[in-house]
């Protein structure tokens, strides 16, 4: 305890030593910039006052002047006051100009603030109507949350993350595995909005490991990456889908319609594809060591030839 109490102590002193340094600091720059300011004035006044015999002491006289001598001593300070008058109006320019930025940014960031609060409210709402019992309003929800990830590029792995969490929440396959086979709208929707995300980095995999999509509708979807390691896709709508790398260890792809997607690099060993339509399929690097392809559909002997395929591969008939 008393160790505890002498770090603190140390730790206020270091503060306390931190923050005398930084007052020492502003002063002097204040005395510094006020000496340079009474230089300045000074050394004005002293110009107004011997330039001319500084510029030209040779050709002016110190005493009985005479009017040639007058106009050489007019003219030059008639020109040092005007040099001065630009000088001053310069800064009088510059200040406006940073005070004008300075307004500019907290103006900026008044607005950020007042925006991410909006943000911060809006995501409340949605999240309360994600959770609601009534499909309609979860649905409303889901829009609402895709909404905020279009407009807030930093909430965007926020509701990825939330929306794979409702799907992963509600269509688990142990529960409704034996359930119907069409899937809720809301689920469909959470779907749909998670597949044309925007185009951002995302640090984390999409996870919808485990759950029952079977009949879903992800044609055109943005699944790269994607963990669907034992999910059922079973008579789902693939075309042209995304699934660059994905994750499908054990998936459920029976009857799925897989036209011209593609699943480059994509790890689909031991999934079961019979039936499936693999019609212009990109299947360059994909993992099919322990599928079953036994009975798909419009395949080419070139699509299997790119895949990474062994003893264990069940391959079509005529490839």
């Amino acid at each position: 305890m008393r160790d505890q109490l002498r770090d603190q102590a140390a730790e206020r002193r270091c503060i306390a030593s931190g923050c005398w340094r930084v007052d020492m600091i502003r002063r002097m720059k204040r005395i510094l910039q006020i000496a340079a300011l009474v230089a300045v004035v000074a050394g004005y006044t002293f110009l107004l006052w011997r330039g001319p015999w500084l510029i030209d002491g040779s050709h002016l006289r110190t005493r009985e002047l005479r009017p040639a001598d007058g106009v050489v001593i007019t003219g030059f300070r008639t020109t040092l006051v005007a040099v001065g008058a630009g000088v001053i109006a310069c800064l009088g320019l510059y200040y406006t100009h940073h005070s004008l930025q300075q307004t500019r940014a907290r103006d900026q960031q008044q607005a950020e603030l007042t925006r991410e609060g909006q943000v911060t409210d809006r995501y409340v709402e949605a999240i309360k109507l994600l959770s609601d019992d009534h499909p309609t309003q979860r649905l409303g929800g889901i829009y609402s949350l895709e909404r905020i990830m279009r407009d807030s590029e930093k909430d965007h792995a926020t509701v990825v993350t939330v929306l794979a969490a409702f799907v992963r929440q509600h269509a688990r396959l142990s529960e409704v595995g034996s359930g119907p086979s069409q899937l809720a709208e809301e689920i469909q929707a959470a779907l749909t909005v998670l597949g044309r995300r925007p185009e951002r980095s995302e640090a984390a995999r999409l996870d919808l490991r485990r759950t029952n999509l079977r009949g879903a509708d992800l044609s055109h979807a943005r699944l790269e990456r994607a963990r669907l390691a034992g999910c059922d896709l079973s008579q789902a709508d693939l075309r042209e889908i995304n699934l660059d790398n994905a994750w499908l260890p054990r998936a459920n792809l029976t009857g799925s319609t897989l036209t011209k997607a593609t699943l480059s690099g994509a790890n689909l060993r031991g999934a079961n594809l019979t039936g499936a339509e693999l019609s212009g399929v990109r299947l360059r690097g994909t993992d099919l060591r322990g599928a079953d392809l036994s009975a798909a559909r419009g395949h080419s002997v070139e699509q299997i030839g790119a895949a990474l395929t062994d003893d264990t591969t069940r391959l079509p008939r005529s490839a």
